[in-house]
């Protein structure tokens, strides 16, 4: 196997706040059993209204460069994934690679809504393959707590705010790194999740809308075929996988794929429960839990997976 790229450390943040199904049971017809049902969610953070996407960035940021025992001037590329970014231009990454005191380097957004970190760590991987850069840090972060409409029931519940972080290394010669991404995208589908404001359109940050039961089907449909034709290509195994962390959106999403899949439950990272669906930021914070707590070992082989709005969709195959 050829490896371009390898994780050298990751990072993750959370705002303090912390809101309970059963806090939104209190505003809204809903339950925590309602909720837990049909999501597998039992709470979220929220970020303090004096915080911006940066701030959550930036310490996941600090982080995973303080994990990767590097010097943070050693860092020449910022991606960050997000679909919440501080403001319209310029990009929230070069206002975190400012933060961090980076001097040299390039810096950059990428918007692929929930898919994003998958594109972001993609793009990151090339530039360090044809020697445009030597070490990337590669962010989500989100603050979805400002595109909800709280009197809706049916997307204010499944989303939350928070940051993950890692810093992507150019492989020198270590027997671990990404072995392959697919992304792909699909337009015809853009009104099935989106937010109803923007520059053009409306001048309005605007609020999430979504048709759930259509997301849903297409989630397992396209993500499974994804994983399957990326373990094919790399002639892989459905057992050859370690654990699988995909994006947190749903459990009843996750579980589907893993059926579908004929892989064991138990080989999901699960994080839905505790953080929500935290869109670009999920996979990141999900694997910086499973290495903060050692549930992920060097040498076993995971998978991330995402679907988002667009449609946007990507699963990357990667050795620790």
């Amino acid at each position: 196997m050829h490896f371009s790229s390898y994780i050298l450390g990751c990072g993750s943040y959370l705002p303090k706040k912390v809101l309970t199904n059963n806090d939104l049971s209190k505003k809204l017809d809903t339950s925590d059993e309602w909720i837990k049902i049909r999501t597998g969610i039992n709470q979220r953070y929220i970020a303090d209204k004096k915080q911006l996407n940066s701030d959550l960035g930036f310490e996941a940021a600090k982080k995973a460069i303080n994990n990767s025992k590097i010097k943070t001037s050693d860092i020449d590329l910022i991606i960050l994934a997000t679909s919440t970014p501080d403001h319209t231009f310029p990009s929230t990454a070069t206002k975190i690679q400012g933060k961090l005191g980076i001097k040299k380097g390039f810096a950059f957004d990428i918007q692929a809504a929930c898919s994003g970190f998958i594109y972001a760590m993609s793009a990151a991987d090339n530039f360090l393959l044809n020697n445009q850069a030597s070490n990337a840090l590669v962010i989500g972060s989100e603050i979805f707590s400002r595109i909800l409409d709280w009197n809706d029931r049916s997307t204010c519940v499944l989303f939350g705010d928070g940051a993950g972080a890692i810093v992507l290394s150019k492989n020198k010669k270590i027997n671990s790194g990404i072995i392959s991404t697919e992304l792909y995208s699909d337009g015809r589908f853009y009104d099935l999740l989106y937010v109803n404001g923007g520059v053009a359109f409306n001048q309005k940050a605007g609020h999430i809308k979504m048709k759930g039961k259509e997301v849903f089907k297409h989630a397992v449909k396209k993500l499974v075929s994804c994983i399957q034709f990326t373990l094919k290509k790399n002639k892989l195994k459905k057992e050859d996988i370690d654990w699988i962390i995909p994006h947190q959106a749903n459990k009843r999403i996750m579980d589907m794929i893993a059926i579908k899949l004929g892989i064991p439950k138990s080989k999901l990272l699960v994080t839905v429960d505790r953080y929500a669906n935290t869109s670009s930021a999920s996979i990141p914070l999900t694997l910086d839990y499973a290495l903060s707590n050692k549930i992920i070992k060097r040498g076993q082989i995971i998978v991330l997976e995402a679907i988002g709005g667009g449609l946007t969709w990507g699963c990357s195959i990667l050795k620790y």
